[in-house]
C-alpha cells in the first residue's frame, strides 16, 4: 500500500464521514425529511420531522462521531506512545475501570433514579484506574511498569464485573449490565452528548497536541529527550488525556472494541508510517467505521437490535485473523 497525499487522505475520509454523518442522519423505520427538519427548527414549528431527526436520530449520529473518532485517536496514540502496534486503549486499564463504574451503577440500580449516574459512574471509573495504575507503578515508572499495572487493573475490574455478573439482583439487571457490556448507541438522547462532548474534547487536545513528541519517541526515547521533550511530562499529558476521552467514550456507549486496533493499522501505511499524522487520519478513520457499523446495525431486519460492539468485533476479527496469517508467511 502506497503513501498518498496526507491533506488527500484527510479529505477523502472528512468527506466519507461527512456522507456517512448524513446517511444515517437521515435513515430510520419512518420517512422523514432532514430539510424539512430543519426549516421546522428554522421557525421554531414543533413537528414530527423535528422531533425525530432533533432528539432521537441526531443524537445517536453524533455519539457515533464522538466515540469512533475517541476510539481510533486513542489506538493511535496508544501505538505510538507503547511503539507497539498491537497496543489499543484499554490496554492500561482505563476501558474496563469505566466499564466496572457503569456495571456498579446498574448493579444497584442508581441508573433508573437519574440518567446522568451511569455516564458520570464510568468517567469517575476511568479515572480511578488510572490513579491506581499510577500508585502501582509509581508516577515516574517506566513504560513497562505502567502496561504491567494496566494488565493488573484490567483483571480485577474484569473479575469484579463477573462477580456483578454473577450475583446480579434480578434477571432484567443482569441483561441490562450484559447489554450495556455490548456496547451499544441506541436510547440515547442529547444529554449523554452534553455530559461526553466537553471530557472528549478536552482529551482530544491533548492527545493531538502531543504529536510532535510521538514523532521524535518513534526514533527512540533518548532521542526524544535530546530534541527537548520530558518523556515522564510528555506522558502524564497522554495517560490524563486518554483516561478524559476513553472514560467518557465508554461511559455513553458502552464497550466496543477493535476500532483502536483495526482503524490506525489500515491507515498507518497510508501517512508514512508517521505517528503524529495518524492521530488526525485515526480519529477520522474511526468516526467513519463507528457510523458505517452504526448504520449497519440499523439496517438489519431483526427483531433485536444487533449491538453495535458485537459488529465491531465481527469485523474486528477476521482483520486480525488476516494479519496473524501475513505476519506468519513472512517467517515461513
Amino acid at each position: 500500500m502506497q503513501k498518498i497525499s496526507f491533506s488527500l487522505l484527510i479529505s477523502i475520509l472528512g468527506v466519507g464521514v461527512l456522507i456517512a454523518f448524513l446517511c444515517s442522519l437521515s435513515m430510520g423505520n419512518s420517512s422523514i425529511s432532514i430539510i424539512q427538519a430543519v426549516k421546522d427548527l428554522m421557525s421554531h414549528n414543533s413537528s414530527l420531522h423535528q422531533t425525530v431527526v432533533w432528539e432521537i436520530r441526531l443524537p445517536r449520529v453524533l455519539l457515533a462521531v464522538l466515540v469512533g473518532a475517541t476510539l481510533g485517536l486513542a489506538g493511535a496514540t496508544m501505538q505510538g506512545f507503547l511503539r507497539n502496534p498491537l497496543a489499543e486503549p484499554g490496554i492500561l486499564g482505563v476501558s474496563s475501570g469505566a466499564a466496572l463504574g457503569a456495571v456498579i451503577v446498574l448493579y444497584f440500580g442508581f441508573a433508573a433514579v437519574a440518567w446522568y449516574w451511569l455516564p458520570v459512574a464510568a468517567i469517575a471509573g476511568a479515572f480511578i484506574a488510572l490513579l491506581l495504575v499510577y500508585l502501582l507503578a509509581g508516577f515516574r515508572s517506566s513504560v513497562l511498569s505502567l502496561i504491567l499495572a494496566g494488565v493488573a487493573i484490567n483483571a480485577i475490574a474484569g473479575a469484579l464485573i463477573s462477580v456483578a455478573l454473577n450475583f446480579a439482583p434480578s434477571y432484567f439487571a443482569l441483561q441490562e449490565i450484559v447489554f450495556w457490556l455490548m456496547g451499544s448507541l441506541a436510547n440515547r438522547n442529547m444529554h449523554h452528548v452534553y455530559i461526553a462532548a466537553p471530557f472528549i474534547g478536552l482529551g482530544w487536545v491533548l492527545l493531538l497536541s502531543r504529536f510532535r513528541f510521538l514523532n521524535a519517541l518513534s526514533l527512540g526515547e533518548e532521542t526524544a529527550t535530546s530534541l527537548g521533550f520530558n518523556p515522564v511530562r510528555e506522558r502524564n499529558f497522554i495517560l490524563i488525556g486518554l483516561a478524559l476521552c476513553v472514560g467518557s467514550a465508554v461511559a455513553v456507549s458502552g464497550s466496543i472494541g477493535f476500532v483502536g486496533l483495526v482503524v490506525p493499522h489500515l491507515l498507518r501505511p497510508l501517512v508514512g508510517h508517521q505517528p503524529g499524522r495518524l492521530l488526525v487520519a485515526s480519529a477520522l478513520g474511526g468516526a467513519l467505521l463507528v457510523l458505517g457499523a452504526d448504520i449497519l446495525v440499523r439496517l438489519l431486519d431483526v427483531a433485536r437490535e444487533l449491538k453495535l460492539g458485537v459488529v465491531t468485533s465481527l469485523l474486528g476479527g477476521p482483520f486480525f485473523l488476516m494479519l496473524i496469517l501475513k505476519t506468519r508467511s513472512r517467517w515461513i
